[in-house]
């Protein structure tokens, strides 16, 4: 798993307001207790509002809101595989949404690189 793919999966986990301690993380991502610690530190660094330390555990000081259309590559890839079918099958009623959908979030994203036209 990237790191930044682990990031944004930590924050999402302590959206929930408790605490977790680095154990409950690591074995949860599937990652060394010393890799949650040096994350933990990258997202104070970058000014995510976490408290805590080693051995007692993490928390979030404030509610943290995060845009609807922040999507992690792949669920970014099952959408635009998911309306891809959809827009090519033309007896299909919801082909021409798809299509229209599909450019859509190809105008919104363009750092993926969606081809909403794929010919």
């Amino acid at each position: 798993m990237k790191r930044d793919d682990r990031l944004y999966d930590i924050v999402q986990i302590m959206r929930d307001g408790r605490l977790h301690t680095a154990e409950e993380l690591a074995r949860d991502l599937g990652v060394s207790v010393r890799t949650i610690w040096r994350d933990m530190a990258i997202l104070s660094q970058t000014g995510m509002p976490v408290s805590g330390e080693r051995g007692l555990g993490y928390i979030l000081r404030a509610p943290l809101v995060l845009p609807p259309t922040l999507m992690t590559p792949d669920e970014l890839q099952a959408l635009v595989r998911g309306l891809r079918q959809v827009a090519g099958d033309e007896a299909d009623p919801l082909a021409r949404p798809a299509r229209t959908l599909l450019a859509k979030v190809a105008t919104l994203l363009p750092q993926a690189g969606i081809d909403d036209d794929p010919a």
